[in-house]
């Protein structure tokens, strides 16, 4: 796993290099520019910077530094580069000072002016460079630098930013007024948290990680951990010769209501096909029918009774051997359902996998959660977390990762916050961030085929590796189809037939 960090752990990190690799804050500076213009001239000037232009914008912290050491390069490689300084000389910090004067000692052009001089110069250059901020801004743009942040957006060149972009809040991705939106963005030593994030991803583009010259593992209890596909690879073991259905595992499906029997069977196909040797939907008498002939491998079972405790012991029976539940795909949330919900995490002693309707139940009392007897894998989205809290989905977005741990702790459940970049939490703290998926994974019932795939991991895994699996099978399924298809239009039982697929490709 890549070790993604947050604007504070980033500064202990090059605090321990400087203290106790001794590898002096300035060299730290130049192996990050020159890592940078290394990514800009393979990447952005097709591996010859010879003729090329570029305006560096720089302020005067150690972001600007590291902007001025790329313009450096570049002009040593033979591009027409421009620093533009932004503030004043008598502010920039000591490294920034030394690289301003070594880019000027190499013949370099440190610009000035207006912004309209700025303006043309970039519309006329090959490629921007964002150096005004970097990592270490905490709060809102300020009203003197918005024009200047508005006027880079607006150029026609190429924009790459330096570790995050300007006016991205490194540790939520949200931000923070004004904000630079660049087509790549070279980040130092490891991701930061506000990369891994829909927002932030959006306005950094492409991101590349360049190493600095310390060790990587001076990154201490990392805030996130992201997925690599070694990471399932090695969770995803060959079976047995003597396998057979039932110790492959047997996943029961608690979900379904009139106009809902879509949700159920999906998640079923999902399970299936993530690996589980049997499947039984469970579901209201109504809905029953409409589920039994839809998949010939699956097995039902009806909810019977006219009391809530009929009901109850009817659910036992159908749950009784299961080796996986999936909780509330299409249920309903009415008393009878909630009283079914409630009596399912009291009672199933295996992991329970919590979706849809069932979330809902628990609205405004997600503490609730923290009574079942087995281990639940909750799976909402940002709209499903926010109601479980009482809170708005846009303040979910604006601290993912911060919501994430949270809602693992104060549940004591693994915790699948949905989305661009999916985060999977643990109660004891840990947050993996999933790194596959795309925009087509946007359609209905495709939470539904989630839930069945980490149901079936489940069956053969730690409920936290089963998550994270599942999540990452998920995604590689949805980015096989894209590959293949675009961003639209995918049916989430194509998702489901995908499965098999991507884990023969991960066991391999």
């Amino acid at each position: 796993m890549i070790p993604v960090l947050s604007r504070e752990q980033m500064r202990a990190f090059d605090a321990r290099a400087i203290a106790e690799c001794r590898v002096p804050s300035i060299v730290l500076m130049e192996n990050a520019g020159r890592g940078a213009a290394d990514v800009i001239t393979r990447e952005v000037f097709g591996g010859s910077a010879d003729g090329k232009k570029a305006v560096v914008v720089c302020g005067t912290g150690n972001n600007g530094g590291d902007g001025f050491v790329v313009a450096r390069h570049l002009h040593a490689r033979g591009a027409r580069v421009v620093a533009w300084l932004v503030g004043g000389e008598e502010r920039l910090t000591t490294d920034a000072r030394v690289n301003r004067d070594a880019f000027v000692g190499v013949g370099g052009t440190v610009g000035g002016g207006t912004l309209d001089t700025l303006r043309r110069a970039m519309d006329q250059c090959d490629v921007v460079v964002d150096a005004l901020f970097g990592t270490g801004l905490d709060r809102p743009v300020a009203l003197e630098y918005a024009d200047l942040v508005r006027a880079m957006n607006l150029a026609t060149s190429r924009r790459v930013a330096l570790d995050v972009p300007s006016g991205l809040s490194a540790n939520t991705g949200v931000p923070m007024g004004e904000c630079v939106r660049a087509h790549l963005t070279v980040t130092f030593a490891h991701p930061k948290l506000g990369h891994m994030t829909a927002s932030g991803a959006e306005r950094s583009g492409e991101l590349r990680v360049v190493d600095i010259g310390v060790p990587p593992d001076l990154a201490d209890m990392p805030a996130a951990m992201a997925i690599e596909p070694s990471d399932v690879s090695a969770l995803l073991r060959p079976r047995a010769e003597s396998t057979h259905k039932y110790r492959a595992g047997h996943v029961a499906v608690i979900g379904g209501s009139p106009g809902k029997s879509g949700a159920p069977l999906l998640a079923a196909r999902g399970a299936l096909r993530a690996g589980a040797g049997a499947c039984t939907v469970v579901s209201w008498p109504s809905s029953v029918a409409a589920v039994s002939g839809a998949v010939l491998e699956l097995m039902t079972a009806s909810i019977e009774g006219d009391s809530d405790a009929e009901r109850r012991a009817s659910l036992d029976r159908a749950a009784a051997g299961k080796r996986a539940l999936v909780l509330g795909p299409g249920f309903g949330t009415g008393a009878d359902a909630a009283s079914l919900v409630h009596h399912a995490l009291a009672t199933f002693p295996g992991p329970i996998v919590v979706d849809a309707d069932a979330l809902t139940v628990f609205a405004g009392r997600h503490v609730e959660l923290r009574a079942g007897r087995g281990v639940a894998i909750l799976t909402p989205h940002s709209g499903e977390l926010a109601r479980l809290f009482g809170v708005t989905a846009d303040d979910i977005d604006k601290d993912r990762f911060g919501w994430a741990r949270r809602a693992a702790r104060e549940t004591q459940a693994v915790v699948i916050l949905k989305g661009a970049y999916s985060l999977v939490a643990a109660p004891d703290g840990r947050v993996v961030v999933v790194t596959a998926g795309n925009p087509a994974l946007a359609t209905a019932g495709s939470g539904d085929v989630l839930a069945g795939v980490v149901a079936a991991m489940a069956c053969a895994l730690d409920p936290f590796e089963a998550a994270f699996a599942g999540a990452f099978v998920h995604g590689e399924a949805g980015d096989r189809w894209a590959e293949a298809h675009g961003d639209r239009g995918l049916f989430a039982s194509e998702i489901a037939d995908l499965v098999p697929a991507v884990v023969r490709a991960l066991a391999r």
